[in-house]
C-alpha cells in the first residue's frame, strides 16, 4: 500500500463502510475521543453532501513523522474537504480496506460510535456540572462583588458625609476664628480711644463693607432735632424695646433677637437694628448686611460688638465731662499774671491732649507787701477733677503762708506740714521764686521739681541743678532750703513742669537738653515780647508727640527799674494784664 489510499464511494453503503473504516482506524491511533467524534460528525456531513451531487472519493494519507493522519474526501464536482488528526499511537501497516469490512467489524464499529458518543456525553455531563459549579462560584463570587461592591460605596458615602462634616466644621471654625479675630481687633480699636466723636467716625469704617453695606448710628442725645419718623420702624421697636430688632421677608431666628416684616423705608434689603446700651440707652446702630440676607454668626458677633462699642461711647462721654470739668476748674484757678516793675512774666498751661491727665499743673504769681514778687510753679500728684480740687487747696495755702514770710524755703517746710498733717495721701512737687525789684538776686527753693533754667543777656543757659528738697507731703520731717543767684538784668528764668519734658522712652534728661537749646536759641529781639518767646520755646519740644500730661511753663525776665520809685505807702497788685494799679496802704 502507498502512503496514500484513495477508495471511491458512490453509495451509502459504501460512504457508511468508509466512516465505520475510519472510526476504527482513528481509535486504534488513539485520537482524543472529543477531536474522534467531531471529525466523525464532520466527515459524515461532508459524505452526505458529496453523495448528494453524485460521487466522491476518499484519500488517506498515512501518519508522517510528526504523527498526524491527513484525510481528503473530493467531490466530483466540487471543493475537496481536508481534515487533520493527531494520532497518539501508531498505526499498523499495511491496513485493511473499508471493503473488506464484514458485517460484524461494522456493527462492531457503529456499536463503538455509540460508545464514542456516550463517552463525549459523559464529558459533556462533567462539563456542565463543572460548568454549573463555576457558575454557581461566579454567583456567590458577584454576590460577594455586588455586597463588597455595597460595603464600599456605603463607607465612600460614610467617607463623603464624614469629609463633608469635616469641611463644614472647618469653615465653622474658620469662620469663628475670622469673626472672633475681627471682633477682638474691632474691640481694641475702638476702647482704645477716649474720643467719642472718633469712636463715631471708626464704626463704619471697621464694619463696610465685609459685615455691612451701611451702617447708621442714632443717637439719642445727639439726634434731639430727629423724631422716631425719621427713622425705620424697626430702629423705632429697638430704641422702646431695648431688644435687637431684624427686618426682612426671611427671620434671622436668633435667640434675643425679634424678627419683623421688611421695613417700609427699606423694604428690599434686610435690617438689623441693635440697641447701643451701657447701661443706660445710648441710641440705636442700624445696619444692612454686605449680601442678601445677615449671616447668624455674624449677626451674634455684631449684636455683642455693639453693646461693647456702647460701652466704650459711654466711657469716652463720661471722660469728656470729667475733663472738661477739670479743665474749667484748672483754668478758673490760673492767676491771672500781676505787672510788676522791673520784672515780665509770661505763663502758658496745656491740658493733656491723650487721657484724663488734668487738673494736676499749677502756676502762680503775685506781689507781696514789700513789692517782691513770689512766682510758683507746682505739680500734684493724680488727675482730674479730684486733683485740681486738691491743687486749689495747695495754691491758697501757699498763698496764706507767702502773706507772713516771703522766704521760699520756709514756705515749703510749712507747705510740706500741713500735706503731712492733713493731707496724708497727698504729694506735690513745686519751685518758689522770689524777685525783688532793683536786686539781682533771685531767691528760689525746690520739692522735687525739675530744675529752672536761667537765660543771662549773653544767650548763655545754666541749668539750676541744686539738688532739689524731697516733695512735698512725704511722711518725713524736713526743712527746706533757700538758694540764690546773681541775674543781670535781662535775664529770663524759666520755670516748668515735667509734661514739658518727660517722655517715656527718653526720660526727663533729653528734654531738659531740648527746652535748653531752645531757650538759648533766641534772640535779644525775641525776648522783647515774652508771650511770643512761650511759644517759641513750647513749639520744638511739643511737635512730635502727643502730651500725655498737662503742662505748665512761666517765663521771668528781669528788667531795669526807674529811679523814679513808686510814692511811700504805695504797692502793686495784680491785675488782668493792663498794667499796675497802685493801692495805698
Amino acid at each position: 500500500m502507498t502512503d496514500c489510499d484513495t477508495w471511491k464511494i458512490g453509495s451509502a453503503a459504501e460512504a457508511a463502510r468508509v466512516r465505520a473504516w475510519l472510526a476504527r482506524l482513528t481509535v486504534d491511533a488513539d485520537v482524543p475521543v472529543v477531536e474522534r467524534t467531531r471529525f466523525l460528525t464532520s466527515l459524515t456531513a461532508q459524505l452526505r453532501r458529496s453523495l448528494s451531487a453524485g460521487d466522491a472519493e476518499i484519500v488517506v494519507a498515512a501518519p508522517q513523522a510528526d504523527g498526524r493522519l491527513r484525510i481528503t474526501v473530493r467531490p466530483y464536482d466540487g471543493t475537496p474537504w481536508r481534515h487533520t488528526l493527531t494520532c497518539r499511537a501508531p498505526l499498523p501497516r499495511p491496513w485493511t480496506a473499508p471493503a473488506d469490512l464484514d458485517a460484524a467489524e461494522l456493527a462492531h464499529a457503529l456499536l463503538a460510535q455509540d460508545e464514542d458518543t456516550a463517552a463525549l456525553l459523559a464529558q459533556l455531563d462533567e462539563a456542565e456540572n463543572q460548568v454549573r459549579f463555576h457558575r454557581e462560584e461566579l454567583h456567590q463570587t458577584n454576590q460577594g462583588v455586588l455586597a463588597l461592591h455595597a460595603e464600599l460605596e456605603a463607607a465612600a458615602q460614610t467617607q463623603r458625609a464624614l469629609l463633608e462634616a469635616e469641611q463644614a466644621a472647618r469653615a465653622d471654625a474658620e469662620n469663628a476664628r475670622r469673626l472672633l479675630t475681627f471682633q477682638a481687633g474691632a474691640s481694641a480699636a475702638v476702647t482704645a480711644s477716649l474720643d467719642h466723636a472718633a469712636i463715631l467716625q471708626r464704626l463704619p469704617d471697621l464694619l463696610i463693607p465685609d459685615f455691612a453695606e451701611k451702617a447708621d448710628i442714632w443717637l439719642f442725645d445727639e439726634d434731639e432735632a430727629s423724631s422716631p419718623g425719621d427713622h425705620p420702624a424697626a430702629a423705632v421697636a429697638a430704641a422702646r424695646s431695648g431688644r435687637p430688632q431684624h427686618a426682612a421677608l426671611h427671620p434671622l431666628g436668633l435667640p434675643g433677637v425679634d424678627d419683623l416684616p421688611p421695613s417700609v423705608l427699606s423694604p428690599e434689603r434686610p435690617l438689623l437694628c441693635i440697641p447701643l446700651t451701657a447701661p443706660r440707652l445710648l441710641g440705636v446702630l442700624t445696619l444692612t448686611p454686605p449680601g442678601p440676607r445677615f449671616d447668624p454668626d455674624a449677626a451674634v458677633m455684631l449684636i455683642d460688638l455693639a453693646g461693647r462699642w456702647a460701652v466704650a461711647l459711654d466711657h469716652a462721654r463720661s471722660y469728656e465731662q470729667h475733663r472738661d470739668v477739670a479743665e474749667a476748674l484748672q483754668q478758673a484757678q490760673l492767676t491771672e499774671l500781676p505787672a510788676a516793675e522791673g520784672l515780665r512774666l509770661a505763663a502758658r498751661y496745656l491740658p493733656a491732649t491723650r487721657g484724663l491727665n488734668i487738673g494736676g499743673d499749677w502756676y502762680d504769681a503775685f506781689v507781696q507787701p514789700d513789692g517782691s514778687v513770689l512766682t510758683v510753679i507746682g505739680d500734684v500728684t493724680g488727675h482730674g477733677l479730684n486733683a485740681a480740687v486738691l491743687m486749689g487747696q495747695l495754691r491758697t495755702a501757699l498763698r496764706a503762708y507767702a502773706a507772713e514770710d516771703d522766704s521760699p524755703a520756709r514756705i515749703l517746710t510749712r507747705l510740706h506740714r500741713m500735706l503731712i498733717h492733713q493731707q496724708p495721701a497727698l504729694y506735690a512737687t513745686a519751685v518758689v521764686a522770689r524777685f525783688r525789684p532793683g536786686d539781682p538776686t533771685l531767691v528760689w527753693a525746690a520739692a522735687g521739681h525739675p530744675p529752672a533754667l536761667v537765660r543771662t543777656p549773653d544767650g548763655t543757659v545754666e541749668v539750676l541743678d541744686t539738688k532739689p528738697g524731697i516733695m512735698l507731703g512725704v511722711p518725713l520731717p524736713y526743712t527746706y532750703e533757700d538758694h540764690t543767684l546773681q541775674l543781670p538784668t535781662g535775664s529770663t528764668v524759666v520755670l516748668y513742669t515735667d509734661g514739658l519734658v518727660e517722655r517715656r522712652a527718653l526720660g526727663i534728661e533729653p528734654g531738659i537738653e531740648r527746652l535748653a537749646d531752645a531757650l538759648g536759641a533766641l534772640s535779644p529781639a525775641d525776648l522783647e515780647d515774652l508771650d511770643a518767646c512761650a511759644e517759641a520755646v513750647l513749639k520744638p519740644l511739643l511737635h512730635d508727640s502727643e502730651r500725655d500730661d498737662d503742662i505748665c511753663l512761666m517765663l521771668c525776665r528781669t528788667l531795669p527799674v526807674p529811679d523814679v520809685g513808686a510814692p511811700q505807702g504805695d504797692t502793686v497788685k495784680a491785675t488782668s494784664g493792663e498794667g499796675p494799679v497802685r493801692e495805698h496802704l
